[in-house]
């Protein structure tokens, strides 16, 4: 009897793309896969996956020249997660916390200029500037400066503009909807960054067992998004799923903090301060933010920082860089977030994906942090066995097979599907063909 195990990280497109070709080039095709020892060539299946993630390839690492932690951040990064060396782009601009929209209109082009159209997402290696004008640096490097993404309406509070990627299920995010996303790489000293990474690095594929926290305070005005909290909970807290507490303190009478937890995965809280977050331990992959107006200035806007999430030990936070009011839409929707997350994403997709109006919103973190990216297949006595966590409960799949990786493809499973995001496992006996592909049902 032979017995291996496969993984396969990432492989076909998803959004309504399904292994065609993108831009005008070749089809995508599966990379990173496992090949087979020579003996079982013959036996043993290739299996195609929905791609749920961005790959190290799609990712530029923007520097500035002159910000020397910058440079040293951004190489650390690049051979850490093994990024390219053409992926890196050197510029050059002011390092004070808002940069100019004048200067940027120059930055930017230059940035556009550099990358070619397989670039996806970028990364930013530096912690200042945090603004340009009145957007987060994040945002005007992904989006472009532009004042709809303020508040321009004249008073201190404003609707500003949506993003079409959001809640998005596009595994290509500038090819669908022409956003790099961008995250920072956002420390108080290259030691911290460098840490910041490596514990990005450790989450990946660890199917973390620790617990999330979702905290309302007395605090009404930055608690707006406890019913998305209960959501949350709701969506991923059960058997297969992850370990997630709503707690009210709305009325008074408890505490308004979490202090001394352990393996603490997840904690979104709604304060201008959150005192205690050095007592807990925090999980490679941890996400944790603070609703309130200021977060996203680094190193200090009068308010708790995002960037004492990392130091913390956090591996990604957000918050704003401006006045942004409490609007829901403005902060990152949880349960739009940890879904994709426990699905397979990175932390910088499934972050961007669950903020609606991101244009004054700061996301910091090791971007490509992926703890459930992993999908195990198994091929023994002639039955594959997929385990994997892609799967939307929303959504209907099938496993199809062909003779050639190219096709033509025919279901030999259908009507795959989950009650709950969860890990599942998806089983074929006599499993005869050559080639499979897990797929949405068209």
């Amino acid at each position: 009897m032979r017995r291996f195990t496969l993984v396969w990280l990432a492989l076909f497109a998803g959004c309504g793309d399904e292994g065609g070709a993108r831009d005008g080039g070749a089809a995508d095709v599966a990379h990173d896969i496992l090949v087979p020892p020579a003996d079982v060539l013959p036996v043993a299946p290739t299996v195609f996956l929905p791609k749920a993630a961005l790959d190290p390839a799609e990712v530029a690492i923007v520097v500035n020249d002159a910000d020397a932690q910058s440079l040293a951040v951004a190489e650390y990064y690049r051979v850490q997660r093994a990024i390219p060396q053409g992926n890196v782009v050197h510029l050059t601009f002011s390092t004070g916390a808002v940069l100019d929209p004048v200067e940027f209109a120059t930055v930017k082009a230059d940035l556009d200029a550099a990358l070619g159209t397989d670039i996806q997402a970028l990364v930013l290696t530096w912690a200042q500037p945090h603004r340009v004008g009145c957007m987060s640096a994040t945002s005007a490097f992904a989006l472009g400066f532009d004042t709809v993404y303020c508040n321009t309406s004249g008073g201190p509070c404003g609707v500003t503009a949506a993003v079409d990627y959001y809640n998005s299920d596009s595994a290509y995010p500038f090819s669908d909807h022409g956003i790099r996303p961008a995250m920072a790489l956002s420390a108080a000293s290259e030691q911290d960054a460098y840490d910041l990474i490596d514990r990005g690095i450790a989450a990946d594929d660890t199917f973390p067992a620790g617990d999330g926290y979702f905290l309302r305070t007395t605090d009404a005005a930055r608690s707006v998004r406890w019913s998305d909290f209960i959501a949350t909970v709701g969506l991923l807290s059960h058997p297969g799923g992850l370990d997630l507490t709503y707690l009210d303190n709305s009325a008074g009478g408890g505490s308004n903090t979490l202090v001394d937890a352990v393996d603490v995965l997840f904690y979104f809280t709604g304060l201008a301060d959150v005192p205690g977050i050095d007592t807990n331990t925090y999980l490679p992959g941890a996400v944790a933010d603070h609703l309130t107006s200021f977060g996203g200035q680094i190193p200090s806007g009068g308010q708790m920082s995002v960037q004492e999430w990392l130091t913390a030990g956090a591996t990604a936070s957000y918050g704003t860089v401006v006045e942004p009011c409490n609007y829901e839409q403005k902060f990152p929707r949880t349960s739009v977030m940890l879904p994709r997350y426990f699905r397979g994403a990175t932390v910088l997709e499934a972050y961007w994906k669950s903020v609606q109006w991101p244009g004054e919103g700061l996301f910091v973190g090791e971007p490509l942090a992926r703890p459930w990216g992993a999908s195990a297949i198994t091929f023994e006595d002639g039955t594959l066995t997929i385990e994997t966590n892609f799967l939307d409960p929303t959504r209907n799949y099938q496993l199809v097979a062909a003779d050639s990786a190219d096709g033509p493809y025919d279901p030999v499973l259908e009507d795959i599907s989950v009650s709950d995001t969860m890990r599942t496992t998806i089983v074929l006996a006599n499993a005869a063909a050559p080639f499979y592909r897990l797929q949405e049902t068209p």
